[in-house]
């Protein structure tokens, strides 16, 4: 599993997952918020995956320089960070254009029946 994961499971979970992904909740939040494009996403997981690589050599002892745990621990981060940024806008859409579009599950949302402000 350590080769798979590029580093023991206790630090993916505990360090990628909660602490970074937690990072990367806030993240999609606030990229959403500012109505960047989905090219922040990436740049900033980037980012949050050199400091979880860091981090985990610093307090855990992995690899510094392990190019799949790098990877494998950076999608991870992305996902997160992804899903809550996609989230984020179907929200922010739906409620700042409330006569033009209504929900459609949690990522998506669509035109409300009738076509907004032709009524």
């Amino acid at each position: 599993m350590d080769a798979v994961l590029g580093s023991s499971l206790s630090v993916f979970v505990f360090l990628t997952i909660l602490v970074f992904g937690g990072f990367g909740v806030l993240t999609g939040q606030t990229l959403a918020e500012g109505w960047k494009p989905i090219s922040a996403v990436w740049a900033y997981s980037l980012l949050l995956g050199v400091g979880d690589r860091f981090l985990a050599w610093g307090l855990a002892g992995e690899t510094l320089l392990a190019p799949w745990g790098f990877i494998v621990h950076t999608a991870a981060i992305a996902a997160i960070t992804a899903t809550t940024y996609r989230m984020a806008i179907a929200r922010k859409m739906v409620n700042q254009y409330p006569w033009i579009y209504e929900r459609f599950g949690p990522f998506h949302w669509r035109e409300r029946a009738g076509g907004g402000l032709a009524e």
